[in-house]
């Protein structure tokens, strides 16, 4: 893991929930644990500073790094993207985004294509977005994040669930994203053990947790979150997450009593509401 997403990740497990600053001391500590030097801990904050993710203010001679508004806003929505899954019951539809901008804004036409694949859209087509699930306010609020571009949302079907079907296997590399979730099942399967996993020392718990999330949470930004009819046979997407879960879950007893040790504050963090 780089150094730089440890420290996101710390924020967004952990020091989000912990009044969302830390003294720069005690973060180089806390990546020491990842055998991530002092000195590069301070360049790696340096330029989440310079991105926005921080700013920073002196108390004698230590420096105190506090997630921005905006990166607050990040984590709380990346987190909810994370921790849940949609729970409405597939209605036939999709909603779909398109889209027109103009050649000259290069740069807000990426910013959107990344903003549709955030919220959990595919891509049909070059400026076509589709999503199985009832996303039209998110859809619409795009509209006033991107003035240059002209955005039409619509809710439709294909009238039949073999179209459906095709249709996100289209708009998303299906086949890959399995593999990947039993990758991830099959290397995180051993760690599914609640009595192992409460005695580990914090520093131990710390890093296992740490990596799993690391690794699980790319998953929820490739996945549509197909309901259960458009799903391929055997789909391990509800396998990997519920072992995620759990094994998240069986270690934060133990890394939250390390990161609150450390830091000199307790984590105030309500239990993840998982459908």
């Amino acid at each position: 893991m780089k150094p730089r997403s440890i420290i996101i990740d710390l924020f967004g497990d952990y020091l989000r929930y912990a009044g969302a600053e830390i003294r720069l001391g005690d973060m180089a500590k806390l990546l020491t644990v990842f055998g991530v030097e002092p000195a590069t801990v301070r360049v790696s904050m340096s330029r989440l500073k310079k991105e926005g993710w921080f700013t920073t203010r002196r108390e004698r001679r230590e420096t105190i790094y506090s997630l921005s508004d905006d990166m607050l806003r990040v984590l709380d929505e990346g987190r909810v993207r994370i921790f849940e899954r949609p729970r409405a019951r597939w209605q036939g539809k999709w909603t779909m985004v398109i889209y027109q901008v103009p050649e000259t804004d290069r740069s807000e036409r990426e910013q959107l294509r990344k903003a549709l694949a955030w919220h959990g859209f595919g891509q049909l087509s070059t400026s076509t977005w589709v999503a199985p699930h009832d996303l039209i306010p998110e859809a619409r609020a795009l509209v006033a994040e991107y003035p240059s571009a002209v955005i039409d949302v619509f809710w439709c079907g294909t009238g039949g669930i073999d179209a459906d079907r095709a249709l996100a296997a289209r708009c998303w590399d299906l086949d890959q994203l399995a593999q990947d979730y039993g990758r991830f099942i099959a290397s995180y399967a051993p760690l599914n053990d609640p009595a192992c996993n409460s005695a580990k020392l914090g520093a131990q718990a710390l890093a296992e947790r740490t990596r799993l999330i690391s690794d699980f949470r790319r998953f929820p930004f490739r996945d549509p979150f197909l309901p259960p009819e458009l799903q391929p046979a055997d789909w391990p997407g509800d396998e990997a997450f519920t072992l995620f879960k759990n094994v998240h879950s069986q270690l934060a007893p133990s890394s939250n009593a390390f990161v609150s040790a450390l830091i000199g504050r307790e984590i105030d963090v309500d239990p993840p509401a998982f459908p």
